[in-house]
This record gives C-alpha cells, sequence and structure tokens, in this order.
C-alpha cells in the first residue's frame, strides 16, 4: 500500500518518456552533433532528390573543386 504512489510516479515517467521518445525525429540530435552540410553533401543530397540533373551536379562539383567545368 505505501509503494503504490511510487509505483504510479514510475508508471508516469514511463509513459512521459516513451512518448517523448517517439515523437522526437530521429535525427533531431545527430544533426546538431555533426554540426552544417558541406556544400559537397548538399550537392550531392540534391542530385539524389532529382532537383539538379546531370550536367548541373557536373558543372557544380567542378566549381566546388575550383576548376573550370570545362578543362578535363
Amino acid at each position: 500500500m505505501m509503494l503504490m504512489p511510487l509505483l504510479w510516479v514510475v508508471l508516469i515517467a514511463v509513459i512521459v518518456w516513451a512518448v517523448i521518445r517517439l515523437v522526437r525525429r530521429p535525427d533531431d540530435g545527430e544533426r546538431g552533433r555533426q554540426g552544417r552540410e558541406t556544400p559537397q553533401e548538399i550537392l550531392d543530397r540534391r542530385f539524389a532528390s532529382g532537383e539538379i540533373d546531370v550536367e548541373a551536379y557536373r558543372q557544380a562539383r567542378a566549381h566546388l573543386a575550383g576548376r573550370e567545368p570545362g578543362s578535363s
């Protein structure tokens, strides 16, 4: 009988913890630790998602590498 209030407190704490874990996006904590995306990562992500075509991707990679697009 004396442990019943303690049981309720523990049960409520576990429920709150579970709800927070389920609601929070998985990458919330990791994005803050890793910092910002590099320009190359942004370019790769945009190409992978189809925002830019192959030619634009190659030109941007060449520009990021510090060379002109036509000078291979």
